[in-house]
């Protein structure tokens, strides 16, 4: 586990780095990542950017409600849907809010986002019957940037 929290804070540092914040050898260090990697508590290695020095300027939080009396086909178009869709960061069954399902979306500016919205219902209208939607201005400053690395700072604070 502290290897994964190592990694949660910076996983750019080389193996010998984050061998001597453990206090263990690299050749540890290396065999223990390619251990978390094949046991999938590790799906692959992502930097966090900057969504808006990118060109982006609005993330979407999408709350879906689904007519339900059609979930099959509903399943079988969602996969289809999400792999098609490179703007689409995150995409999950969810419950709350009236809500069926949760996507984010990441949109270069609004006529961009707008678009998404209208091939969104073009495609699965049928299917949909209430969408609502957050959107968040990348550019406007948030109190708090997306990071893992407060969660890896929280389990090691109460030593988890």
């Amino acid at each position: 586990m502290s290897l994964l929290l190592e990694y949660l804070k910076d996983s750019d540092r080389s193996d010998r780095e984050i061998a001597k914040v453990l206090g263990v050898s690299q050749p540890t260090v290396s065999r223990l990542k390619s251990k978390l990697v094949k046991e999938g508590l590790i799906r692959h290695f992502s930097a966090i950017p900057d969504f808006a020095k990118m060109g982006y300027e609005i993330m979407a939080f999408s709350f879906v409600k689904f007519n339900m009396n059609q979930v099959m086909k509903i399943e079988e178009n969602t996969g289809d849907w999400v792999e098609s869709n490179p703007c689409v960061i995150f995409s999950s069954r969810a419950e709350g809010m009236g809500s069926d399902a949760i996507t984010i979306s990441l949109h270069k500016d609004y006529a961009e986002y707008t678009d998404f919205v209208t091939e969104n219902k073009r495609r699965g209208g049928k299917f949909i019957a209430e969408v609502h939607y957050v959107l968040i201005d990348l550019k406007g400053g948030a109190a708090k940037p997306f990071s893992l690395k407060y969660l890896a700072e929280e389990k090691r604070k109460n030593g988890s």
